[in-house]
Order: structure tokens, then sequence, then C-alpha cells
């Protein structure tokens, strides 16, 4: 019998298309499935979570992970991304960079954040570049008609953002931490806070108004929240 999305504890969110939300840092994980082809939306906090994710995804799939798309380079969405070596990984066009001489602040940040020095050790000793780099949209054709956009929306949360939409009824859009559910946006000192409001002006474009769209953490929310976050962060930030 064919494993479920919610006997592993996975949300589905329309037909192929479905995420994990992950303990911890409340982070997302998301899944679409293709004919023999899987593709990992982020891939969590450690080699460990990587692992775990990857399993789960496959068993789901019913086939090995194909494709890997990281929705920015901070820890808690790439550090798994190792144990996924064998997938083709697509990211922003500057997180090649930030894997290559970022290395010492991500293992900081990850350390600042509560991950143990041993796993971030591994996980930064593992990181490599992403092979493919998103400067404008990407189709991946996965087979069966499911196709993925991905489509590099920013700056805003980071320089890097890149937000994957899955067509169908509904529209589903992984948004990284473009928008958070959970808690309030959050504006590292990698953010550009005034290039996030047209990020997401260019997020909610992609998606149109009857979409799902997926945080990078908390829960799945409408066109109308995202709206709300994005005036939100023009009035916190001072832009229009």
């Amino acid at each position: 019998m064919t494993v479920t999305w919610e006997e592993l504890g996975w949300e589905r969110l329309a037909a192929g298309a479905g995420r994990c939300r992950l303990p911890g840092w409340d982070c997302t994980v998301g899944l679409v499935l293709g004919e023999g082809t899987a593709l990992m939306v982020d891939a969590g906090s450690s080699l460990a979570e990587g692992a775990r994710l990857r399993a789960q995804a496959e068993e789901l799939a019913d086939g090995r992970v194909t494709h890997l798309a990281l929705t920015h380079p901070h820890f808690d969405h790439v550090f798994g991304a190792p144990v996924l070596a064998g997938a083709e990984v697509y990211a922003a066009v500057g997180v090649d960079a930030v894997f290559a001489r970022e290395r010492a602040e991500l293992r900081l940040d990850a350390m600042r954040n509560g991950l143990p020095v041993a796993d971030a050790d591994e996980a930064v000793d593992a990181l490599v570049p992403p092979r493919h780099l998103v400067s404008g949209e990407w189709t991946l054709d996965l087979g069966t008609g499911r196709q993925a956009l991905l489509a590099n929306v920013g700056p805003g949360h980071t320089a890097h953002d890149l937000a994957v939409l899955v067509p169908g009824s509904p529209e589903v859009v992984f948004c990284g931490d473009l928008v958070e559910e959970s808690g309030e946006p959050q504006a590292g000192p990698d953010a550009l806070p005034s290039r996030w409001p047209d990020a997401l002006d260019r997020l909610l474009s992609l998606g149109g108004e009857d979409a799902l769209y997926v945080p990078g953490h908390g829960a799945v929310v409408d066109a109308a929240f995202v709206r709300r976050q994005r005036d939100e962060l023009a009035a916190r930030f001072g832009v229009s």
C-alpha cells in the first residue's frame, strides 16, 4: 500500500504537492511529486534532519529525490542539503558565493540559534554550492504534466530569495522566509528591507489571488495575508 502524506506527518496541499512543518524552528520543507521525479523545497537544519526528510520524501515519491530548490541560504533551510548530493540543486544567483565565502557566518548563526556545535560543523564541512543558479525564472518539467516554476523574486529577506510555484488547482507557492506566519518576519543583517515589499509584490503576481502561500515558518496563508504582511513591512521600514 502506498503511504499517505498524513501517515508520515506531512500536509498534503494539492495534487502531488505537500509540505512538512518541522519542530525546533517551525521551518517548512516542501515536496512536489512528478513521474519518476521528486522536487524538495529546502532541506532542513542539519545532516540528520535532511536524511530523515529525504527518506520520508522518497517513501512518498516511491523513488529518489531528483531535484532540490533552496529558497535562501539560512542554516535552517540548507544545512540538510548535502545529504541530497545526487539531486540537481537550484538556488538564486549568489547563493554559491555565500556557501563559498560565508561558511563561518553560517556556522555562527546556526550555533547562536541553538544548533549543536557538532551538527553545525558537520553540515558546514559538507556544504557544496548549488549547481543551478536562477537569475529570473526556471521551469522544471517533472513529468506527467507536473511542472514547478522557480522564480528569483528577491532580494528581501536575504539578497538571494527564491520562490517555487506549483501550477494546479489550487496553485501552491513556496515562499521561503519572505513570508512568515508563526512570528514576525525576521530582518537579519543580510536582509534588504527597502526591497522586501517589492519582493512580496512579485510573489503575489506569481501566485495570484487564489493560490496557497506556504511560509518559511508557520501555517499556510492566502494572498490577503501576504498583502497585509507586505504593507506592515513597508510601514516598518519606511518604504512604499
